[in-house]
C-alpha cells in the first residue's frame, strides 16, 4: 500500500518516510501545499491507502489541501499534523473534511496505530477485503490466505499482489507496479518486479496446483478474478 506524506519539516518527513517503510508502506513525500495538492489529487491513479498532512506547510494550509481534495471528491482518508494544540484547531481540521488530527510532538507507535486503523476504515471506493475465488487479500493487516490456509507473504509481495488483486481481469505493466509499489525514489529497473512475480506464484499458486497470476507476454501480468 501506498501513503502521501505532505510535510515541510524536511527531518521530520524522512523520518515519517522511513517509518512507514518499516511498517511495509510505500511512500510519496511532498514539501508543499500545492505539490502535496497536486500528488493528493491523483489519489486513486496513485493508490493512496491515506494521505498525512502537516497544517503548517508553504503554498497552501493542510485545511485548504483537505478541502480542496473532498471537494474534488477525494475521499482517501487525511491525517493530519499539527503544531497546535487547541480544541477549535482540532475542531477545524476535521470540519474541513479530514479523519483524524493528532498533536506535534507526537508517539509514532500511536501514529503507525491511527494509520493503519485509517486504512482499515478505507474510502467508499476502497474495499477491506479483496476476493479472487478462494484467495482473500486483507490489505489492513497484510493478510493473506487461500481457503483455510493462511500465506505469509513479505510487506513487498504483498503490496505487488494487492496492486494486482485490485486490478483483477485486468493486465499490467511492470512500470504500473514499479510506479504503485515502490516509491519516487526507486531507480532501478522494472525487472525486479519478476523476481516478486516469481515468489508469489511459489507461495499463492504451485502448492495449491493453480495459475492465478498470468503473464501476457510483451504487455504484463494479469490476476485471474476467479483466483486460478
Amino acid at each position: 500500500m501506498r501513503i502521501l506524506v505532505v510535510e515541510d519539516d524536511v527531518r521530520l518527513r524522512e523520518l515519517l518516510q522511513e517509518g512507514l517503510e518499516q511498517e511495509g508502506f510505500a511512500v510519496d513525500t511532498a514539501h508543499d501545499g500545492p505539490t502535496g495538492l497536486a500528488l493528493a489529487g491523483r489519489a486513486y491513479e496513485r493508490g493512496y491507502a491515506a494521505i498525512v498532512l502537516d497544517v503548517m506547510i508553504p503554498g497552501l494550509s493542510g485545511y485548504q489541501v483537505c478541502r480542496q481534495l473532498r471537494e474534488r471528491g477525494v475521499w482517501t482518508p487525511i491525517l493530519m499534523l499539527t503544531a497546535k494544540d487547541g480544541e477549535y484547531d482540532e475542531a477545524d481540521g476535521l470540519d474541513v473534511g479530514a479523519d483524524d488530527y493528532l498533536t506535534k510532538p507526537f508517539s509514532y507507535v500511536v501514529l503507525f496505530a491511527r494509520i493503519r486503523a485509517l486504512v482499515r476504515r478505507g474510502d467508499l471506493n476502497r474495499p477491506e477485503v479483496l476476493t479472487m475465488g478462494d484467495l482473500r487479500l486483507e490489505p489492513a493487516a497484510l493478510g493473506c490466505s487461500r481457503g483455510d490456509e493462511s500465506i505469509t507473504l513479505t510487506a513487498k509481495e504483498f503490496a505487488v499482489l494487492e496492486y494486482l488483486a485490485r486490478r483483477a481481469g485486468q493486465v499490467v505493466s511492470k512500470t504500473e507496479i514499479v510506479s504503485t509499489v515502490w516509491d519516487t525514489a526507486y531507480d532501478g529497473g522494472a525487472n525486479l518486479v519478476e523476481v516478486y512475480i516469481r515468489s508469489l506464484r511459489r507461495k499463492i499458486d504451485v502448492p495449491f496446483g493453480r495459475s492465478a497470476i498470468r503473464t501476457i507476454r510483451g504487455a504484463g501480468y494479469l490476476l485471474a478474478r476467479d483466483g486460478g
